[in-house]
């Protein structure tokens, strides 16, 4: 049905379905662009099905998705049905001077190369890109002669210069900022008749030489390139310096001299994909940061939840704008994406939202979830008296609220489940732990503007004005137990009142909020179909178990101590069973050998082996109970 049995993993671990010859976004191979494929009603030789051996082989290109990190090969456990992968080496070409690069890590850092021999004509050039506002990219000295290039300020770079008729500066004034940790070239030139500096493609500027005086440039002192003479040096990277045609090796020089690294990779390039649940990668020069700020969660790389235990009574209100503000408040306006700075939050709307968190009650009814608006829009996430979970949607045209009833699980039973509901206009996409997405539309009466949303509630609802009956109903006493990685769209209130950001003034909570993460992830994981099970080669994701963090980091740490305990009493027995059968047979006569139990029954002797083998078994054990877990 057109979905793929195999396909490849790249650079940020995303699945592609296109191979050698082709290209992105073609679900082809070579010979469906060639058009010359085994079976033409086929875009692969390998989707002929034939008994004989075809090959579909060629170059992945697109460096963008490289390299290729895993091969999953589906669609052979037909009998007669094999697959052969091979995934040969990546192989980098270009100009390998134009990569050069050295990082400036500190402001005193520099590297220092022969005296520059410039004395007629000088030309120079390089990339260089940073976050600091100033630094000297290189110097060199004489007598009283010198050359210089330097960042003077964010916008400003200044090639200045002395042959013996006093100082000569250019500067190059950007509209924009240079500071931006983006690559910028800057070209320098100076001849007997004049002088220029360009900054990437903005105007030239040029000095003309004057008529009589010096025109020799006569340096003595070694050539610096970073900090000299005490001044600040560059902090960032610079790349591909070329002086008279001639580039200098930065990455050899630098990788004996301290305060300087060879290469300037892009980290977050590289390592950006560690950056989880919607953290911002931001390059620093000696590596790289996640920025948690607008997500629900927190630590090194996002990974960890922030939330908190509710006891009876407790609640927390999040305003989505303080009274008389503007959209200039930035949470407002990344929350409505609103481009009109002077529209007034009363005055917005919504199309769309998305909600994520998690949650772990063993009373109900309750409200887990409240969105007020300053009409009588409202959206609202319930537990029934009955444990079950209930999506409420009021968005006006209808004379009833909008329900969605998951009416076939307990969600009341002391466990965390977690909850991520989508709209979009008039769908809805509500996905429960790690059952499959359930779709959902509003009726057609129903309006699809969330009108001039007010205020968020977590626990309990304390608002003013006409409060639907059943949420009224569910509000007493209200919830108790424990809210975790609580996010709206880019508005996370939990995390927004447990740690200081600029969104913790429109937080208001009743009663003591003490952080916790018992609501973290779930403990139990139900059997899951084919479809969605990670382990089954027909997934519809390329998260494989295994991608250098550990699976469960969320699992309660008491059910953990209790699964050791249990493991530790089997072992004994177990252990106290094979002494007894050694001790009952030791003077019968049995023969005994090392014959691998089932070697009768298996279809190969590696079979046999693979079977009895505890290494083998106990791998496979392990890893089940780690994904179970």
């Amino acid at each position: 049905e057109g979905n793929p049995y195999t396909w490849w993993v790249g650079k940020a671990n995303e699945k592609h379905y296109y191979w050698g010859g082709s290209g992105p976004g073609i679900q082809k191979c070579a010979c469906g662009i060639e058009r010359n494929c085994t079976d033409p009603k086929y875009y692969c030789n390998c989707d002929a099905d034939y008994k004989q051996w075809r090959k579909d082989t060629g170059m992945l290109s697109y460096k963008e998705h490289l390299p290729v990190s895993q091969v999953v090969v589906g669609d052979i456990d037909r009998p007669g049905s094999e697959a052969k992968i091979s995934v040969g080496p990546v192989r980098c070409q270009g100009d390998r001077n134009y990569w050069n690069a050295a990082s400036f890590v500190t402001s005193s850092s520099y590297l220092h190369f022969s005296t520059f021999q410039g004395e007629t004509s000088a030309d120079i050039s390089f990339y260089f890109k940073t976050s600091a506002s100033d630094g000297v990219f290189l110097e060199n000295l004489g007598n009283t002669d010198f050359i210089k290039l330097e960042l003077k300020s964010a916008t400003e770079v200044s090639f200045s210069f002395d042959v013996g008729n006093g100082p000569v500066e250019i500067v190059v004034r950007s509209p924009s900022q240079l500071n931006d940790d983006q690559w910028h070239r800057v070209n320098a030139e100076r001849n007997v008749k004049q002088a220029s500096l360009q900054v990437d493609q903005l105007p030239l500027e040029i000095r003309k030489a004057p008529t009589e005086g010096h025109t020799r440039l006569e340096l003595y002192s070694q050539l610096y390139v970073g900090a000299a003479g005490g001044q600040r040096g560059f902090l960032g990277c610079i790349r591909s310096l070329r002086m008279n045609g001639v580039t200098l090796d930065l990455e050899e020089r630098a990788k004996v001299t301290p305060g300087v690294k060879p290469g300037c990779s892009g980290h977050c390039t590289s390592y950006g994909m560690y950056c989880a649940n919607g953290g911002k990668c931001v390059e620093k020069y000696n590596g790289y940061s996640c920025d948690c700020s607008k997500t629900a969660y927190d630590g090194p790389f996002c990974i960890k939840d922030v939330g908190a235990f509710f006891e009876e009574g407790m609640w927390l209100r999040y305003n989505f704008h303080s009274p008389g503000t503007s959209m200039k408040d930035l949470v407002s306006r990344t929350l409505l994406s609103s481009t009109d700075p002077e529209i007034t939050a009363p005055d917005l709307s919504l199309n769309k939202e998305e909600l994520s968190f998690s949650f772990s009650t063993t009373k109900a009814p309750c409200v887990l979830l409240y969105i007020s608006s300053y009409t009588q829009d409202f959206m609202a996430v319930l537990v029934k008296p009955s444990g079950n979970l209930q999506i409420r949607y009021n968005l006006g045209g209808t004379k009833e609220p909008y329900n969605i009833d998951v009416d076939h699980r307990n969600m009341a039973n002391g466990q965390p489940h977690t909850v991520n509901i989508t709209r979009n206009g008039r769908d809805i996409v509500l996905q429960l732990d790690h059952y499959p997405p359930t779709s959902y539309s509003l009726p057609t009466a129903s309006d699809i503007q969330f009108n001039s949303p007010k205020a968020l509630f977590l626990g309990k609802v304390i608002e003013i004005g006409k409060i639907d009956q059943d949420i009224y109903k569910y509000n007493t006493p209200g919830f108790t137990g424990c809210l975790s990685r609580v996010q709206f769209n880019q508005i996370a209130p939990l995390k927004a009142a447990l740690r200081p950001t600029n969104a913790s003034s429109h937080v208001h909570i009743q009663g003591e909020l003490v952080e916790s993460n018992c609501g973290a992830s779930p403990l139990t994981i139900p059997p899951m179909s084919a479809a969605t099970d990670p382990w089954h080669l027909d997934s519809a994701s390329a998260d494989f178990p295994y991608n250098g963090q550990a699976i469960g980091d969320g699992v309660n740490r008491n059910s953990a101590i209790i699964g050791g305990v249990i493991a530790v009493v089997i072992f004994t027995i177990l252990c106290t069973l094979v002494f007894l059968i050694r001790y009952m047979f030791r003077h019968k006569g049995t023969y005994h050998t090392n014959e691998a139990k089932g070697a009768e029954s298996a279809e190969s002797a590696d079979a046999a082996i693979m079977n009895n083998d505890p290494n083998f078994t106990e791998t496979i054990d392990e890893s089940k109970k780690e994904w179970l877990i």
